[in-house]
């Protein structure tokens, strides 16, 4: 069975710092990504990086491009997202995602971990 298992999220006030983890467990990653997704209160779920197993190629959207950094550690089967230089409009919920094939579905999810962020 395979599962992600978010941490790292809390409290943090504007212009500050938090990393979260994503361990995966049940099955390695070898193949296709994995990524960091947020979902705020009566929003969609946002994409804010993804990392490539293979070539470790990264991609961001605008909103956290030079804030947020991926990145992952294929021996623990871990991925991370640094986040700096918070804004109150980055508190979400983030929920870590993985899947096999590159184009494929987001088939594996975390249970997600909060951040918020005050002003």
């Amino acid at each position: 069975q395979v599962q992600l298992v978010e941490s790292g999220g809390g409290l943090v006030q504007a212009g500050g710092s938090l990393r979260l983890s994503c361990a995966a467990s049940g099955r390695t990653f070898s193949s296709g990504n994995m990524a960091w997704f947020r979902q705020a209160p009566g929003k969609g779920r946002e994409l804010v990086a993804s990392i490539r197993s293979d070539s470790g190629s990264t991609i961001y959207p605008d909103s956290v491009k030079g804030r947020f950094t991926i990145s992952r550690d294929n021996a623990k089967n871990t991925v991370y997202l640094q986040m700096n230089s918070l804004k109150p409009e980055d508190t979400a919920i983030y929920l870590c995602a993985a899947r096999t094939v590159v184009t494929g579905p987001w088939a594996y999810w975390g249970q997600g971990t909060q951040v918020t962020v005050s002003s």
